[in-house]
């Protein structure tokens, strides 16, 4: 099936691999307007978890907290899906997140003096070979 994804998705996973959240969302956004399931799903789902990782930098919890929820949902129904990407790997990884970020105090996950503040592993999207 990855061969036939167009070349925006790619785009938008190097966007969201190198941390362009926002530019990820808004070229999966122009892809996922346009398409048609069970693609249009799983570009939303990953356009969700690029947002909620932006939210995130912006220190906006709830915000993140919504949206990886949102996204981690809408990519559980592709866990043996082969889209050239390891789409079982972002849930886990988008899960543990959302997790991490409900148990934990919110001033150690906002604060700026780097005293306290937990290490935070943001989901990646590893590439099938």
């Amino acid at each position: 099936m990855s061969e036939n994804l167009p070349q925006e998705f790619w785009q938008g996973v190097e966007q969201f691999n190198s941390g362009q959240f926002y530019a990820c969302h808004d070229t999966l956004e122009a892809l996922w307007i346009e398409a048609t399931e069970p693609e249009k799903s799983l570009y939303q789902g990953i356009l969700q978890i690029a947002v909620a990782l932006y939210h995130l930098g912006n220190r906006n919890l709830r915000g993140a907290m919504i949206l990886l929820g949102e996204g981690s949902n809408r990519l559980r129904r592709y866990p043996e899906s082969d889209y050239g990407i390891n789409v079982e790997k972002l849930f886990t990884q988008s899960v543990e997140l959302l997790k991490v970020l409900q148990q934990t105090d919110p001033e150690k996950i906002l604060s700026s003096d780097g005293g306290e503040n937990i290490a935070l592993l943001l989901p990646t999207i590893s590439i099938n070979n």
